[in-house]
């Protein structure tokens, strides 16, 4: 079955470092646009950063621009997020996303369970 798996997670200082994992399997990876999406308590769910099916294009929200890279590999099935100089704004459940269009009216999507990111001091 489809599954995507976060992992990586966990608590950080402002200013550390954290990379998160989403291994993927069930469906065609190296087809799907990968994203990341992050939800603090209270907040509506925002998109952190996104991977075209190649690697080849990115894209990142405003707020963290310059501090995290999103990377996959497509051999490993795997997507991932670095995550650096965080900050405690940063603190959030964060998802996987797959995502592929197979209609002009359809996509594919797959989420992750979401794994904790918590950067306190």
């Amino acid at each position: 079955q489809v599954q995507l798996m976060e992992s990586g997670g966990g608590l950080v200082q402002p200013g550390g470092s954290l990379r998160l994992s989403c291994a993927a399997s069930g469906f065609t990876f190296s087809m799907y646009t990968m994203r990341w999406y992050r939800q603090a308590p209270g907040k509506e769910r925002e998109l952190v950063a996104s991977i075209d099916s190649n690697g080849g294009s990115t894209n990142y929200a405003d707020s963290v621009k310059g501090r995290f890279t999103i990377s996959r590999d497509n051999a490993k099935n795997t997507v991932y997020v670095q995550m650096n100089s965080l900050k405690l704004e940063d603190t959030a459940v964060y998802y996987c996303n797959a995502r592929r269009s197979i209609t002009p009216q359809y996509s594919s999507i797959h989420w992750g369970q979401g794994t904790q990111v918590t950067v306190s001091s």
